[in-house]
This record gives C-alpha cells, structure tokens and sequence, in this order.
C-alpha cells in the first residue's frame, strides 16, 4: 500500500484536496480532504508539494497568458506512516520516491504543456525535499 493525495486547482486558484485512505486497498477511491487532520504526516507532505506545484504552475500560466483552466497533481508515496511508526525507532534514514503526475486542463499546445511540465519543477517544496533538508530539535 501507499500513501496518495490529488490537488485539483482551477484557473481562479480555487483548490480541492482528495486522498486515498492508506487502509482501502481500492487505490482509484479519493475522499475530500477538508481538515489538515484528515491526513496522515507523509499526507500532509503530499497535499504540500502537489499544492506548490499547483500554485507555481497556475502562477507561471496567468502571468503568461497561457490558456490553463486547470491543473491536477496525483502525489503518491510508496509509504505507509502507520506502518514505518511502529518500527520508528529503528528506522532512522528514508531515502524514497515521491512521484508525482500532473494533468493540465485546458486548451494548450504542446509547447505550452512541455513549458508549464518544467515550470513545475520549480516548486519550492519540491526543491528543498530533493536538495535536503536538516531538521535541529532542541
């Protein structure tokens, strides 16, 4: 199993959050997320960078007239946060794949797709997973 979240963002910035119950074996059955608390952690990370995504894409898009109605980032995790919490003590290092689809609605060359696909990679979330992050507790 996996974890998964789908952000759905319309032109206007108007946002929709779905998540796939980690439990369900049903991995095409999405429910509306409609409280931060309705997600597991690796979920919270998930609508963070599938929602940056959404945000620098559609940003990008109105700034330069490109007719983009809509955008859908399908985040997955091959993770499992109820799993890896029961051995969190011995586990200290995930070195793991967030993979992320993108689907881009409206009516758009190819151009214009191939620009708003490395548009997205500028997510600012994305690049501090991908360069790493230090955590200090105190």
């Amino acid at each position: 199993m996996s974890e998964r979240v789908v952000v759905y963002q319309d032109k206007n910035f108007q946002t929709r959050f779905m998540s796939q119950n980690p439990e369900f074996e049903n991995k095409e059955e999405l429910e509306d997320i409609f409280h931060i608390h309705d997600l597991t952690p690796y979920g919270m990370l998930l609508a963070s960078v599938a929602a940056c995504t959404a945000i620098v894409v559609n940003t990008y898009a109105s700034h330069h007239n490109i007719p983009l109605e809509g955008i859908r980032v399908d985040a997955n995790y091959d993770r499992v946060f109820a799993e890896d919490c029961e051995d969190c003590d011995e586990n200290n290092r995930y070195e793991e794949v967030i993979q992320e689809q993108i689907e881009f609605i409206g009516d758009l060359n190819d151009k214009q797709r191939n620009r708003l696909h490395q548009v997205a990679k500028a997510c600012s979330v994305r690049r501090l997973l991908e360069s790493g992050i230090r955590v200090e507790t105190k």
